[in-house]
């Protein structure tokens, strides 16, 4: 269709009218009162032509109206009488004047059904000019019809009064749109108005017109609706160059939009469709199928997009709210999305897949996080590594946040998570007793977690071979292993998927660290209250007393101040530790004071050897692992 035969909307025609009246005013203004008259003779005469045009063209109807009925019934060559002539000259005239034909009493409409219908039933009989002639004022006014009906899609918020429909054929479209106030953001008075514009195009061959018009419309309108929600267009080569801070968040904006798509816009589009283009089903499907068809594929073009980007650990939970959104939201299509629609779900269910894919290496990266930490600098104090705590707080979350979509995303995608992870824990091999957690049965996403804390565990065990100290390294594994029990126990869900075995057997580790820590440290300070080699000829050797409580409090001050920078984070670990320590040592020690002390000579010498009483031990045990520098400032006098 050409632009020149397009004539103006409705509303440049009244605007256009409005425009006339306002010149027509400023040159009245200018005019000599003598002119005045004249003027206004010119007004009431062109209101009259007007009024006469109205009058025959509505006069002419009622003619053309039963000329048409003639041609339908008989098939021979017809003459053409006179009216028809002056019919497309008084329509041709009103159209060349811009003048609205379309009122609220459907006039236009029975106008352009009328020259589409001459048109049709003449084109076999009559050769220009009169053919073409009336085929330009169609023309004309299917371009009239176009401009009105893309208006009126582009307001959807426009209160149009329902056409009236003398022969009732709307009624029903009137009634369903009542029952539902609100068609996509348009009042059901304005849904009547599309259709019967709809039906009129539909009908003088302007269908593609018709459907271009509002297939483009619709498009853009949901195009502005989701950018309102935050939604932006994404290609794949832009979010390859942008930082994940900023395509993270896009993504939140891109869930929005899709949930209100599939579960509110699709059905309320599809409902329109069928509602303004009703009685040609074949046609509304098409129309629903294209549109939905690109807003669909343009939402999943986006998550292809974030599915190429460089993978890394703290990803993995938007890529997981991605795929809970796929997920969850499939079901929803299946109401809206009939069957031609198939090609859409797979492609829903591929880019779901991938995205799960994607999740699993993911996550089975984080092996790969803890192979690359080879630092080879101790941790002060035998703390509690930055490792573990990076790692036993990213599987806490994954499990406590969404335990439920991750086993999915293993169960499903099984086999990509055994390729990716060959290493296997040492509690998966051998046949021993103890390694009751290699369950055939259990989840693969479990297995992960188990290979990832083995693989953990081997990690530290390298890392604690970095002190010098080996009493140090069991508080540094007593650290790092009580801190990883209680990350597993505070969460009820990988709690419960791992059962007991794993925190057994963990627990059991770190009773061993406590007995190796105790006989590294606590047991040699205790060889200084060995008696043997005292009693000579059951006589006690003074010298080798005064060494024995020499050596006593040099070693035990060289172990408070060390272990006073030592580090427990743990209060309940700290405490075992300490009340253990207590338990071994007072009573040692006071059974030993309390056996020698009396044959050292009263005064200086008893000051000099006897620096500690047992209160005095307890006090200063109550230092150890503050990580504060140790000091006998609090030695009772």
């Amino acid at each position: 269709m050409e632009e020149n035969h397009k004539p103006a909307t409705s509303s440049s025609f009244k605007k256009g009218d409005d425009k006339e009246e306002s010149s027509e005013v400023e040159k009245t203004e200018k005019e000599t009162k003598s002119e005045q008259p004249q003027s206004q003779d010119i007004d009431d005469k062109e209101k009259e032509e007007r009024a006469g045009i109205k009058h025959t063209l509505q006069k002419s109807y009622d003619d053309i109206e039963t000329f048409l009925s003639k041609l339908e019934n008989d098939a021979e060559a017809p003459d053409i009488p006179d009216f028809v002539h002056k019919y497309v000259d008084l329509v041709e005239k009103k159209l060349s004047k811009h003048e609205p034909l379309f009122h609220d009493d459907g006039s236009f409409l029975k106008v352009v059904d009328q020259i589409s219908r001459l048109y049709k039933h003449l084109s076999d009989f009559v050769k220009a000019p009169l053919i073409n002639r009336i085929g330009q004022i169609q023309q004309q006014a299917m371009c009239y019809l176009e401009d009105e009906f893309r208006s009126l899609l582009e307001e959807p918020d426009l209160k149009q009064e329902v056409v009236a429909d003398q022969h009732g054929e709307d009624q029903s479209i009137l009634d369903q749109s009542k029952e539902e106030s609100n068609f996509s953001g348009y009042s059901y008075q304005v849904i009547p108005k599309l259709n019967k514009i709809a039906k009129e195009m539909i009908f003088g061959g302007y269908e593609s017109e018709c459907c271009e018009a509002y297939m483009v419309t619709r498009r853009n309108i949901i195009d502005e609706t989701l950018n309102k929600l935050g939604y932006e267009k994404i290609s794949i080569d832009e979010a390859q160059k942008m930082q994940w801070e900023a395509l993270e968040k896009n993504i939140p904006p891109w869930i929005k939009a899709f949930k209100q798509c599939t579960k509110v816009y699709f059905s309320n589009e599809c409902r329109l469709v069928e509602t303004v283009f009703s009685g040609y089903p074949s046609l509304s499907t098409n129309l629903f199928s294209n549109i939905v068809r690109g807003v669909f594929l343009q939402l999943l073009n986006f998550v292809e997009a974030v599915a190429t980007i460089k993978r890394s650990t703290e990803k993995l939970f938007k890529f997981l709210d991605i795929y809970d959104t796929l997920r969850d939201n499939l079901s929803s299509l299946d109401g809206v999305l009939p069957k031609w629609a198939e090609e859409l779900r797979n492609e829903m269910t591929t880019t779901r897949c991938r995205i799960g894919e994607m999740a699993i290496f993911i996550f089975c990266d984080l092996e790969n996080a803890i192979k690359s930490d080879t630092g080879k600098t101790p941790v002060p104090g035998g703390a509690v590594h930055p490792l573990t705590r990076y790692t036993m707080n990213y599987l806490k979350y994954a499990c406590d946040e969404y335990k439920e979509t991750i086993e999915k995303v293993f169960k499903d995608h099984s086999k990509i998570e055994r390729a990716n992870s060959t290493n296997k824990p040492r509690s998966y091999e051998g046949d021993s007793e103890k390694n009751k957690y290699d369950d055939e049965n259990q989840s693969p996403f479990v297995g992960q977690v188990l290979r990832i804390l083995d693989l953990l565990d081997s990690a530290l065990e390298a890392k604690s071979k970095l002190y010098k100290d080996i009493a140090l390294s069991c508080i540094f594994m007593m650290n790092n292993g009580r801190y990883m029990l209680q990350k597993i126990k505070s969460s009820a869900e990988i709690h419960q998927a791992m059962k007991d075995t794993w925190c057994r057997k963990t627990s059991s580790d770190l009773r061993n660290y406590h007995q190796t820590y105790k006989r590294e440290t606590w047991m040699k300070l205790l060889g200084c209250l060995n008696v043997e080699g005292l009693n000579v000829n059951g006589k006690v050797v003074k010298p080798v007393l005064k060494e024995r409580f020499k050596s006593f409090n040099a070693m035990f001050d060289d172990i408070h101040r060390t272990q006073s920078l030592w580090v427990v984070n743990d209060k309940q670990l700290q405490s075992e530790l300490r009340v253990s320590i207590s338990a071994i040592v007072i009573p040692a020690y006071r059974s030993f004071l309390a056996r020698f002390s009396g044959y050292l000579d009263p005064g200086r010498q008893t000051e000099k050897y006897i620096k500690f009483q047992p209160e005095d031990i307890e006090t200063f045990i109550d230092d150890l692992f503050d990580g504060n520098s140790g000091s006998m400032s609090r030695k009772k006098p």
